[in-house]
């Protein structure tokens, strides 16, 4: 029966894809003369239909050797002589390394050679230019992974499937980086202090991104828990990363069109048959990166700007407005001087890494688009035009949401999404993760319409449906979860495979400074579905009688999610109990007036979530027993809510589906032995 259900799927997937095709090649025949005049034309809407260029970015990235593109003959091929005609070399005025060779065998920064790659070898032609099988379509769909190898790096491990890649890096040094990104970055390093850039974070990261493999990266020393250099290393490498892409999308697409301007109109349709003229998807946008906040995007969008090369950035358009909604409405001038000047008398008492996050723009609805042309960088541009869009997921999710009520409205620019960057993963947990699921489930659909591309240079893996096997996704998180492990198994199906983390932890434990018997109690679960019920079980029958027939006030009830609080609120309302409630969406004045119930005994009981937390990082007074109902998801905050303690113990409950979270507070060791020792409660002073 499952055989036959597959087979029923396939012939489904067959009768669509043809429709689907056959309808845009009818657009595209009544439209046939204005594509024939595409590459003559400039504007937006030439520019958005090829990913070419505006009226400052005419003409073609020069070669410094003849180009050789994947399935096209130096000789000429199947296709005869004027396949040899137009592989010769193209010239620019003054921007002879623009664009760079895809074909060099070296390449020199600062007169050393380096080992280079060319176009038919590079990470990025050997990603988008293979062919998958039927029998490797299958498997991908199956999402079934097998982790092979194993290198240790430091305190952690990358494990991954398919081929080990990461012994081989010593073999090369940017496979496929274009030369003047490579110069600019290394410049860059260099002028802020680096001495070694071979062996830098940044080096390393790029290395793994190159590989245009998926990648989990869930043990990030974040910016705001002192971790600046690492979380900035690893920024710098995933926009070199996505700079590259771009860069060699565009050059790939102009080098074509100059090749076809210089045929005749009844020879382009035979030569768009070649499969080296497929060079695009259905819209333009090849990155889109989420992150949590506005200031963070605004972090990354600077870099991203100090990251692009001179040449190409002669000017920034809309660059005060960006500064005006993302920053602190300052001028770039003005915001060091400014930032110096706040007096400490002016900060508040918050802990120095909420004060970090959220101490900028913490608007978490936005959307950018940014293009590229060949000597400008475009803030603000239509998302249709544009190269990379920077997003909230709360801020996408609002254009998906208005695409399903309004006719008039798409999101087809996610339809080409080839590079998928989720950074501060953990933070967006803090928010809505399931926004972050259904994104992903929409990206590289088949558009509602055409939006003038044209059909016979989309790549045929588009038309086919397999864009999803070619999107590279990159997570990045300070700690994982079951959600973000999730997403990484179920929908990122990269053909090249996955590379993930496999970090020991120490605990957070030496970080309590109290003298406090922290006492671990474990319930059982039979499946990760019933551990919430499980535990909710065992409060109500284990720990909530003690509760219940104790004088003692001042017992907070510490909840990960809002779930659980949730739950947890109504059996108390259910038990007529005495407690007050302190979660992420009580209004403020409920707030104070529940912390002093709580403070002068007049609820025994306090509910208080980890988001509230997150969000407010409150001093709650008047603490004498603390249970720990469910363990925080950021390991940072159990020492922060255990030290506020008034009393001399606390209790936490959990379960073997737990592991994730213990072994981030307790350690990776002692985590595995308590959730698969006979005993069922430990205690840590």
């Amino acid at each position: 029966m499952e055989v036959q259900k597959k087979e029923e799927e396939e012939e489904v997937v067959e009768s669509k894809e043809p429709t689907v095709y056959d309808s845009l090649l009818e657009s595209l025949r009544t439209k046939q003369e204005e594509y024939n005049t595409d590459s003559e034309e400039s504007g937006d809407d030439v520019e958005q239909a090829h990913g070419a260029s505006d009226d400052d970015d005419e003409g073609s990235d020069s070669e410094s050797s003849r180009l050789s593109e994947p399935g096209a003959s130096q000789h000429g091929g199947g296709l005869g002589n004027p396949v040899g005609r137009i592989g010769g070399t193209e010239t620019d005025d003054d921007d002879s390394e623009a664009s760079g060779s895809d074909e060099e065998q070296e390449l020199r920064v600062n007169g050393q050679p380096t080992r280079g790659a060319c176009a038919s070898t590079s990470s990025f032609h050997s990603h988008l230019d293979h062919k998958l099988s039927k029998e490797e379509v299958d498997k991908l769909e199956k999402k079934k992974w097998t982790y092979k190898w194993v290198v240790a790096m430091s305190n952690y491990k990358w494990r991954g499937t398919g081929k080990c890649f990461l012994k081989e890096l010593d073999s090369f040094l940017f496979h496929g980086l274009k030369p003047t990104l490579h110069k600019h970055w290394l410049s860059i390093y260099e002028k802020s202090g680096g001495a070694d850039f071979d062996s830098s974070k940044q080096r390393l990261f790029f290395s793994i991104c190159n590989s245009y493999r998926d990648i989990l990266h869930h043990n990030k020393k974040p910016f705001y828990l002192k971790g600046l250099e690492e979380d900035s290393s690893t920024m710098d490498a995933y926009v070199m990363h996505s700079l590259n892409h771009i860069f060699r999308t565009r050059d790939l697409v102009k080098k074509n069109e100059a090749k076809l301007a210089k045929l005749q109109d009844n020879v382009k349709a035979d030569i768009l048959s070649n499969e080296a003229f497929l060079d695009r998807g259905f819209t333009r946008p090849k990155v889109l990166i989420l992150l949590p906040l506005a200031s963070v995007a605004f972090r990354l969008v600077k870099r991203l700007i100090d990251l692009t090369p001179p040449k190409y950035k002669s000017n920034v358009e809309e660059h005060e407005r960006f500064y005006r909604e993302f920053g602190a409405g300052v001028s770039e001038e003005k915001e060091d001087e400014d930032a110096a000047e706040i007096s400490e008398s002016k900060r508040s008492s918050k802990p120095s890494d909420f004060e970090t996050l959220f101490g900028g723009n913490n608007n978490d609805h936005f959307m950018i688009g940014i293009k590229f042309t060949r000597r400008s960088i475009r803030l603000y541009g239509d998302f249709y035009s544009s190269d990379m869009i920077v997003a909230s997921p709360l801020g996408l999710i609002t254009k998906i949401g208005e695409a399903e009520l309004y006719k008039d409205k798409n999101v087809d620019y996610l339809s080409s999404i080839e590079v998928l960057i989720v950074d501060h993963a953990d933070v967006i947990l803090m928010q809505n993760w399931s926004h972050v699921n259904t994104i992903v489930e929409q990206l590289n659909r088949i558009p509602s319409q055409q939006h003038g591309t044209d059909i016979m240079r989309i790549r045929q893996w588009y038309l086919d449906g397999q864009a999803p096997f070619y999107r590279q996704s990159i997570i990045l998180s300070s700690h994982i979860n079951p959600d973000i492990n999730g997403l990484f198994n179920h929908h990122c199906l990269n053909h090249e495979g996955k590379v993930k983390l496999a970090s020991e932890y120490k605990g957070v434990l030496p970080k309590v400074v109290l003298q406090i018997r922290q006492i671990y109690e474990r319930f059982d679960a039979n499946t990760a579905e019933d551990a919430d019920d499980a535990r909710f079980d065992y409060f109500t029958k284990k720990v909530f009688p003690k509760i219940k027939d104790s004088t003692q006030g001042g017992i907070m009830l510490f909840i990960s999610s809002y779930f659980e609080f949730i739950r947890v609120r109504n059996f108390l309302k259910s038990q007529e109990a005495s407690f007050c409630l302190l979660g992420e969406y009580t209004e403020q004045s409920d707030i104070s007036r529940a912390r002093g119930w709580f403070f002068d005994g007049k609820k025994k009981i306090m509910l208080y979530t980890e988001r509230a937390h997150f969000y407010h990082r409150y001093k709650i007074r008047g603490i004498q027993n603390l249970i720990i109902y469910s363990l925080p998801e950021r390991k940072e905050f159990y020492p922060e809510v255990v030290n506020l303690l008034q009393g001399s113990a606390c209790t936490v409950l959990f379960s073997r589906f737990d592991l994730l979270r213990l072994e981030r507070i307790i350690g990776t060791a002692a985590s595995k032995r308590m959730v698969t020792s006979d005993k069922g409660v430990f205690v840590f002073c």
